[in-house]
């Protein structure tokens, strides 16, 4: 299993799945620019490679993400300077992972607030162990969520319930966040990794050309009518239907027999 670590991101990659693990557990895994970069280096990678057919994104210690490092952040002097950093920082990091064609799936292993917690939330899977915590922080510090925060939460839970959250800021459990639909799946602590890699075992010996096209049909669908949507589901079909894996999938269902997927 290679592992290597640039900007405090753990990388390894083991039976076609890609591992990102943030690594700064003495301040909660708060985000440097070094290391959000990096994330949307890795998973651009996965996109590309063939061999690489899911990926799991963690942290260490006690934080999943605590949110963006602002320490050393540099000061807005003009006009768009926010916006800008924005536009490329945050918004860039979760537009990466909504984007990755392969199945990305969150191991929230602690505390996920702010840009943090819609890291987690941009991911196709959550899973999170019961000591997790889920908080929208921006309105304790007097600020409006970024990251894309307004833009999944509501497409995820309902804007009355998104409001809720944003407005007051208060921390949810991962029982709670379960329960709102923001979490898949809630473990005891000492089974998420086990549980992740069972998922991302799994996802990895599916159709993974189908899963890429089924995550941008699912993305897309709140978004578009239904005539679009259909349209696009139609052309998604027709793609996948020239893949190796759907002829085998056909083929394994006409037989009688187990299909065997090979992500192409």
């Amino acid at each position: 299993m290679p592992v290597t670590e640039v900007s405090e991101v753990r990388h390894t990659v083991d039976g076609q799945v890609s591992y990102l693990t943030l690594d700064r557990p003495e301040v909660l895994n708060a985000l440097t620019p070094g290391q959000r970069d990096r994330i949307i280096e890795l998973l651009a990678s996965a996109s590309a490679d063939p061999d690489i057919r899911a990926v799991v994104l963690t942290g260490t210690g006690r934080g999943f993400c605590a949110g963006a490092d602002l320490r050393g952040a540099p000061a807005a002097t003009a006009p768009g300077d926010v916006a800008r950093t924005i536009r490329l920082g945050a918004q860039r990091l979760i537009a990466a992972v909504l984007d990755c064609e392969k199945p990305v799936v969150a191991a929230v292993n602690g505390t996920a607030a702010g840009i943090g917690a819609h890291l987690a939330f941009a991911c196709d899977l959550v899973l999170a162990a019961e000591s997790a915590r889920f908080i929208e922080v921006f309105v304790r510090r007097g600020l409006v969520p970024d990251g894309g925060g307004a833009y999944l939460l509501t497409r995820l839970i309902g804007p009355q319930r998104a409001k809720e959250l944003m407005f007051f800021g208060e921390a949810l459990t991962a029982r709670e966040a379960e329960r709102l639909g923001l979490v898949n799946r809630v473990v005891e602590d000492e089974e998420l990794t086990k549980t992740a890699r069972e998922w991302a075992g799994r996802l990895a010996t599916g159709p993974t050309r189908a899963l890429a096209l089924t995550k941008q049909l699912v993305n897309a669908s709140l978004d578009t009518d239904r005539s679009t949507a259909f349209a696009a589901e139609a052309a998604a079909q027709e793609i996948n239907m020239t893949t190796t894996d759907a002829k085998e999938g056909v083929a394994s269902f006409v037989e009688r027999r187990s299909p065997e997927y090979r992500g192409r």
